[in-house]
């Protein structure tokens, strides 16, 4: 059972990391995502593979 709630727990702080970091990458001036090459519609993508790893 305990299992299941640790799986549960890392699951919870991985959507968290996932939409603290899409917010922080669009909260990003324009100028700066330029220069990072990050276009908005890849900050999902970036996210996923900062949080998931996929």
């Amino acid at each position: 059972m305990s299992t299941l709630f640790n799986r549960l727990n890392t699951a919870m702080q991985k959507r968290v990391a996932y939409h603290r970091t899409v917010a922080e990458l669009e909260s990003l001036p324009l100028d700066t995502r330029l220069d990072l090459d990050i276009y908005s519609g890849d900050i999902p993508k970036i996210a996923t593979q900062a949080v998931y790893g996929r």
